[in-house]
């Protein structure tokens, strides 16, 4: 697979020099990846960056394109001013560098931005997706004061909602749609948009097909990457936005000190583990676009102590789970947080020896349980069994299905909470964050482990009627149909600790079997799989 990342450039040498490092942190697999820079700089520090950085990778840069230099753009703190001239000589630049793409034969071309800080695994990411055309998402403050938004949208200039032919919305109607929009690109995902742009991995047949750069006639629409967008939308390709590892977008010269916490927190040495991350309170674009976004969607009322007392006009909640060889870790402590909020149980003891599934009758005494074993283990291909999980919990005609794993727990509060949650909400899935616990006090927090940072879909309200398509990989395959998030969702405050690595013994497994399942992290994430027995990693205490 040969790839050539290429860039048009005019840039203010501080912003360049961070743009060109994050490129060189790159991870590559067995992709050749050459570069290629429209060298439109008018300040000669900027254009020896560019030198700079083609002698240190000689074999793999291309002999710059220069551009005319007779840029009139301005920026300020405030926002940047695109005159109509300077929009379509950048979408020449970037058709030229379309030409020389399929001139030497490249599979794929990745444009970039030079104001963006990519995260290591983005190339990796946007291939592997198979898309012919899909971006990294970003987010951005258009105005210093304005929400942070991002590079994608679903029609027209800017909706950013969905907005079928002929439908006419209301204010409100449009705010409650480009809302859940925004809630979904924040869901490590990918997901199919109207217009995307400044980070995008664009496949060979698409610019063998002609799209391009090049202003439509008859389009008024500001800005080349729209008129590619319609261009390719018109020809048959679709467009994807993955958001797993969002770019960082230096938009103002302040935002370079951020920038540079970001490289850090991305990282790939073995030293990562001791950069200083922010806390969650704090606002990080870096981290999670909108973590200081607490809406009103979630809800406040945790009702009395004590185990309440449900009446059956409220919908039915559904535990479902997977055990193998649970006893002697976290499986009573779970099922006893779960007995006080939950109508029934759907449990498959995948195979275990050490009477994982009696302690799950013994637990849940009381509570209906259907209880399946499987005689032999079969998670060596998790999607067989999350598929066996998923068929066994429909027979019981569920409502609401909570997915958890024998090591997930919820904090203090939920079990109070979920009720009135999933009989008020008009979601179809709520998300949560889940903390990888390392002891019994702290849990994991560095550019490696992560998942604290997003949120992900463990309630989801069972409709009959609606396609559930699985992801066929024999790990990491998801717990629930991979398009679950295609429907409605929300972002529940409350978090969910793993315990799946706080003890050194189960860490030692399971580094063990993800070398043994995924030798060539092609389901995963190799330096992850490397950095799990770190001896001094970067750990944060846990807090109700």
């Amino acid at each position: 697979m040969r790839i050539l990342a290429a860039s048009p450039v005019h840039q203010q040498p501080e912003t360049l020099n961070l743009f060109l490092n994050s490129l060189e942190r790159l991870h590559m697999d067995n992709y050749t990846v050459d570069y290629l820079f429209v060298d439109d700089n008018d300040q000669a520090a900027s254009s020896e960056l560019l030198e700079l950085f083609a002698e240190k990778h000689q074999e793999r840069v291309l002999p710059f394109l220069q551009g005319s230099k007779n840029t009139v753009k301005r920026q300020d703190e405030y926002t940047h001013y695109w005159p109509s001239e300077l929009v379509w000589k950048v979408a020449g630049y970037k058709n030229a560098l379309i030409g020389t793409a399929l001139q030497l034969n490249y599979d794929a071309l990745l444009l970039i931005d030079s104001d963006l800080l990519l995260h290591p695994s983005t190339l990796c990411r946007l291939e592997n997706t198979g898309k012919d055309i899909v971006s990294e998402i970003f987010w951005t403050r258009w105005q210093p004061e304005g929400s942070l938004l991002p590079q994608v949208w679903m029609s027209d200039n800017y909706n950013l909602y969905e907005n079928r032919f002929g439908e006419m919305l209301t204010e409100e109607q449009q705010h409650i749609a480009e809302q859940e929009f925004l809630d979904k690109l924040r869901v490590p995902g990918l997901y199919e948009v109207g217009g995307l742009g400044a980070c995008t991995l664009i496949r060979r047949n698409v610019l063998e097909a002609g799209v391009h750069f090049g202003q439509i006639p008859n389009i008024t629409f500001w800005g080349e990457d729209r008129h590619f967008c319609i261009r390719a939308a018109a020809m048959g390709f679709p467009l994807y936005v993955d958001t797993h590892y969002p770019a960082f977008h230096l938009y103002r010269e302040h935002d370079r000190e951020e920038g540079e916490i970001f490289m850090a927190q991305s990282a790939t040495s073995t030293s990562a583990g001791n950069i200083q991350i922010p806390s969650l309170k704090t606002s990080s674009r870096y981290h999670f676009p909108f973590s200081e976004v607490k809406s009103s969607q979630f809800p406040e009322s945790r009702g009395d102590k004590g185990n309440p007392v449900f009446q059956r006009t409220q919908p039915k909640l559904t535990l479902t789970m997977t055990v193998y060889n649970e006893a002697d870790r976290k499986l009573i402590e779970v099922l006893q947080s779960c007995r006080g909020f939950i109508d029934e149980a759907v449990i498959i003891d995948d195979g275990s020896q050490d009477g994982s599934g009696d302690l799950c009758r013994e637990v849940l005494q009381g509570i209906p349980l259907r209880l399946i074993r499987n005689e032999t283990p079969s998670f060596e291909n998790e999607a067989a069994l999350r598929l066996q999980q998923w068929k066994e919990t429909l027979t019981v005609s569920p409502e609401w299905i909570l997915n958890i794993d024998a090591d997930e727990m919820f904090e203090d509060g939920f079990a109070d909470a979920v009720r009135p949650l999933i009989a008020s909400t008009s979601k179809d899935v709520i998300c949560f964050r889940l903390y990888d616990m390392w002891s019994e006090t702290h849990f994991r927090s560095d550019s490696y482990w992560q998942s604290h940072q997003y949120y992900r879909p463990f309630l989801l309200r069972y409709r009959p009627n609606c396609p559930y398509n699985w992801r066929e990989q024999p790990l990491h395959c998801g717990r629930f149909p991979e398009n679950i998030l295609t429907r409605p969702f929300e972002l529940s405050e409350y978090r969910i600790k793993h315990w799946g690595w706080y003890t050194p013994t189960l860490r030692e497994l399971k580094h063990e079997r993800y070398l043994r399942l995924d030798p060539n992290a092609r389901f995963g994430w190799k330096e992850q799989y490397e950095s799990i027995l770190d001896p001094n990693p970067k750990l944060l205490i846990w807090e109700e």
